[in-house]
């Protein structure tokens, strides 16, 4: 696996709910490449739980659509906006078990939209929820001027 990095940190967008570590309220996530997928390994914590140390829906909802983010910075090599989520909760995903596997991959990319496969794994394999997002993407001139879009080089040492 190969290390992403957040080049968005030291920026205006650098206290994202998703993926700064210096948003304390935040999930902190962080990212690698693996072959076609974009993957975190992502500890939950307990005040993010719903019921019963199972974590809640709309958190696992904001780290499907956080990962697709992150699958069109690395692989659609841009930056842009979801315009679709469709979630679907299989297992339970719980905040007291461990580590979760977050992936997501690319399934389709024409000139404006990018379609993307996310799930989310519990420390077993087993998939606890998954979603297919689709975002709109952008030109890549356009997403450097109004997006901070840094450039391929900049998520990798």
């Amino acid at each position: 696996m190969r290390k992403i990095i957040n080049p968005y940190r030291s920026t205006e967008n650098g206290k994202c709910f998703g993926c700064s570590p210096d948003n304390e309220q935040g999930l902190q996530m962080d990212f690698f490449e693996d072959g076609e997928y974009v993957v975190s390994q992502w500890e939950p914590k307990t005040h993010l739980s719903g019921f019963k140390n199972v974590l809640h829906g709309g958190i696992q909802t904001t780290i499907l659509d956080e990962i697709a983010c992150w699958v069109v910075f690395v692989k659609c090599e841009t930056a842009g906006v979801t315009t679709a989520l469709n979630a679907k909760f299989k297992n339970s995903a719980f905040t007291d078990k461990g580590k979760l596997t977050v992936r997501g991959k690319l399934i389709s990319k024409d000139r404006r939209f990018a379609t993307i496969h996310a799930e989310i794994l519990d420390p077993d394999g087993k998939v606890c929820s998954e979603a297919e997002v689709q975002y709109m993407i952008f030109p890549q001139e356009m997403a450097i001027k109004k997006f901070e879009y840094p450039g391929i080089e900049a998520f990798y040492e």
